[in-house]
């Protein structure tokens, strides 16, 4: 069978190559540039603690060194200190701050020894046919030639040729804010620490006191980003190296201390949304689908969710065939989780930015805005954390069994320990991205026997039995506990990490209409979705 054509060597192309890759797909990535990636440290991104695992299990590299993992963060308002994290890595973990570059380079070494993965570089697409079997991918450049696939993935970017190709509108709002970023190597009174410096009192009043945010790196590297007032004003250096100045002598007590500056640019956050995120045989993902960024919101975080979401679906219908409502769902969920992020960066928006014009009439707003912003930078509530698929067609109904634990249906399960089939201990996230639905076992008392104490004993044979039965892959955990589940509660795992349903006990048949839907249905089909009538050739 043909591959899938990912267009787009970024993150998150590279992600669904590998996490396809993973679940036996063979794909082709179109490069449009010479397979390297040039190093810039003013060119970052942030990670939260379920991407972050999410590149590790593919990549098999842990990523401690190559990015950092946040000491803890700090929010100030002029000189007063208004918030304060330190991170747990049970119960708190770290966000991961990363240059892209490297994040990118990770992922190529991984590719590098994949089989299942070619990368044609200086491969820029240039048109697309679709029929009934496939999708042909034409392009330009050196290598011009075509290529076949059974489907196709936009991960080029905000300027997504596939996107223009196709005629999927991207409306939104431009230079929702704009921020001058330097990177640059000094030492500061935090180590480790990030920070959200509001008002700065070095700053005048108006709208130029603005705000300006302080994220680590590796090796004494900090990336800074001041919030500029409105407008299409340039940067220029001299403007540039007055802020740095100014920033670090305010924050070390006065002097300036020494410095090395190492990276510069302008970043500007737009607010997009694509109209359809699918159209027959072709997806997009990524920047390429939305663009968000507003109040520490990471666009990367949630093209990586994109492409984990996508890749157990497109590999389900490449083995076993047409699974049309499974690969509607995918922007049905995805589409509908980004839209709440950006509904929620718009509404702060007019708060957050409002002056203290706002404030002086909500007492107490200023305190409750830098808790709203620290939500947005660190992954937390409506600004930054992750989508939950309560309202999915893959959501199963009416199940009489079923039980409430501490995460709802639809949102991502907790990482906790469990012992595998061959009874070894490993972690949950582990065994995510295989391809199979996880039956998970709550049995206490099972870490501390052997498996083959308990393996055949109580529940155990008809759960196994159950889950052999299931009409589609499945793989049988057992844990000593999870938070809010009783002793004998079953969770049933999709192969992203968001939980189906929670059942109490053993019950084949809702445990088997659980993984039915959770599957797309009945036959994992159904009628020709609107996207796919609709979908015809397009071309440049």
């Amino acid at each position: 069978m043909d591959p899938v054509i990912i267009v787009g060597a970024g993150p998150v192309g590279l992600t669904l190559a590998l996490a396809l890759a993973r679940q036996q797909v063979p794909s082709v990535v179109l490069d449009e540039g010479p397979g390297k990636d040039e190093p810039r440290l003013a060119r970052t991104v942030v990670l939260r603690a379920d991407t972050t695992a999410l590149v590790e299990r593919l990549t098999g590299t842990p990523l401690d060194g190559a990015g950092l993992h946040w000491a803890g963060w700090r929010s100030m308002r002029r000189k007063q200190v208004t918030q304060e994290v330190r991170f747990d890595d049970v119960t708190d973990p770290a966000p991961l701050h990363i240059a892209q570059h490297v994040l990118t380079g990770t992922l190529r070494a991984a590719l590098a020894g994949q089989r299942l993965v070619k990368i044609a570089v200086d491969s820029r697409l240039d048109g697309i046919e679709q029929e009934p079997s496939g999708v042909t991918a034409h392009t330009r450049g050196p290598r011009g030639t075509w290529w076949r696939g059974s489907h196709l993935v936009g991960c080029d970017g905000p300027r997504s040729t596939v996107r223009k190709l196709l005629d999927i509108r991207f409306p939104g709002r431009t230079a929702v804010e704009r921020h001058a970023v330097a990177a640059l190597r000094t030492e500061l009174p935090w180590d480790d620490e990030a920070l959200l410096h509001r008002t700065p009192p070095w700053r005048t009043s108006g709208p130029s006191a603005g705000e300006v945010t302080g994220r680590p790196l590796p090796d004494g590297v900090w990336r800074l980003d001041w919030l500029l007032p409105p407008g299409k004003d340039l940067v220029t250096p001299e403007l540039l190296v007055g802020r740095i100045r100014e920033t670090l002598a305010g924050w070390s007590g006065g002097s300036t201390p020494p410095y090395e500056l190492l990276d510069t640019g302008v970043h500007t956050v737009h607010h997009r949304l694509a109209r359809r995120w699918r159209v027959g045989r072709v997806f997009v993902a990524g920047d390429a689908a939305h663009l968000l960024g507003a109040f520490g919101t990471q666009g990367l975080d949630e093209g990586l969710r994109d492409a984990d979401n996508l890749a157990w679906k497109l590999a389900l219908a490449w083995h076993h065939g047409s699974h049309e409502a499974l690969l509607d769902s995918y922007q049905e969920e995805r589409r509908a989780a980004v839209a709440a992020r950006l509904r929620a960066a718009d509404q702060a928006l007019p708060l957050l930015r409002g002056g203290a014009g706002i404030r002086a009439y909500v007492p107490g707003a200023a305190r409750g805005h830098d808790v709203l912003l620290t939500d947005g930078h660190l992954g937390r509530g409506p600004l930054g954390a992750p989508g939950t698929y309560d309202g999915s067609p893959l959501a199963p109904r009416h199940l009489e069994a079923e039980v409430p634990v501490d995460t709802p249906p639809g949102a991502p399960v907790e990482d906790v320990r469990v012992t595998a089939e061959d009874g070894s201990f490993v972690r949950l996230r582990d065994r995510l991205g295989r391809g199979a639905l996880l039956v998970l076992l709550i049995a206490p008392g099972t870490g501390v026997w052997e498996r083959r104490h308990w393996v055949g004993a109580g529940i155990m044979p008809r759960l196994a039995a159950a889950v052999t039965a299931l009409p589609c892959p499945a793989e049988l955990l057992v844990a000593e506990s999870y938070p809010g589940a009783a002793a004998h509660t079953v969770l049933l795992i999709r192969p992203d990490g968001h939980l189906v349903t929670a059942l109490n006990g053993v019950r084949a048949a809702d445990l088997y209409a659980a993984a039915e839907a959770a599957v797309g249905g009945p036959d994992g089909s159904g009628e020709p979705s609107g996207a796919e009538a609709t979908a015809g050739s397009a071309s440049k």
